[in-house]
């Protein structure tokens, strides 16, 4: 790119971007109030273990039915 090229990128850049005044940002911290946040939250409850039992009898049974699916499972894993 030349110079006028050079210029008319930065004119168009200044355009489509205005300057961020310095009020805009956050007042304080925000980290502790995060932190607050994580502390209060309770780990999501354990809703699908059965399913996961169900997924895993599941492939048991097609393991035993079929013996030769077993390096694809393997490939997937």
């Amino acid at each position: 790119m030349n110079l006028h090229e050079d210029e008319r990128m930065k004119k168009l850049l200044r355009q489509a971007l205005p300057p961020v005044a310095s009020g805009d940002g956050p007042e304080h911290n925000l980290w502790p109030a995060v932190l607050r946040r994580l502390d209060k939250e309770q780990p999501a409850p354990v809703a699908w273990l059965w399913l996961d039992w169900a997924l895993a009898g599941a492939l048991l049974l097609v393991v035993a039915a079929f013996p030769a699916s077993i390096p694809v499972f393997l490939y997937y894993l």
